[in-house]
């Protein structure tokens, strides 16, 4: 059974690029614990769980925000590398042959060209305004917020979406 963490009662400590060290109050300290959304699209914040080297859950946390503010950056730290995303920054171009669409993106990682086979299963808009995008060799990136890219990469988008 996993332990909930609410906040005051742990400190979490980043040991690598993915995994931290959980030292509860009372004494107890798990080592090498990887954390991971339970819910990856919609709940960025909150129900991470920490699995130990066999994939066993050792605690949940509730609420990031609950924590201290060291042992939130830890943890985001972990999920951000975990979870590398890149950011649609701007949409240079998006083509369609023989039902397979071409995108040409700027990102945070710099320009990037993917596929994607299938408009209605491949793009999702989530009600916060964003939009996850998976490509044809299963690779995602996101539109954080699709009200803050430019004119004309909305342009390009709305008939996508």
């Amino acid at each position: 059974m996993a332990l909930f963490i609410d906040g005051p009662e742990a400190k979490i400590e980043k040991t690598g690029d993915t995994t931290v060290t959980l030292r509860l109050f009372r004494g107890d300290v798990y080592e090498g614990l990887e954390p991971r959304r339970l819910f990856p699209l919609s709940g960025l914040t909150r129900y991470i769980t920490l699995l130990d080297s066999d994939q066993k859950e050792k605690a949940i946390i509730r609420n990031l925000d609950g924590l201290d503010e060291e042992s939130r950056r830890a943890v985001v730290e972990c999920l951000n590398e975990y979870y590398l995303i890149p950011k649609i920054t701007a949409v240079n171009q998006i083509t369609e042959k023989f039902g397979i669409l071409s995108w040409h993106c700027e990102t945070d990682h710099g320009r990037r060209s993917f596929r994607i086979r299938n408009r209605h299963s491949d793009i999702k808009m989530l009600y916060d305004g964003r939009v996850l995008i998976r490509d044809s060799n299963d690779n995602r990136y996101e539109i954080e917020d699709i009200k803050k890219l430019d004119k004309r990469s909305r342009r390009l988008l709305a008939s996508e979406l």
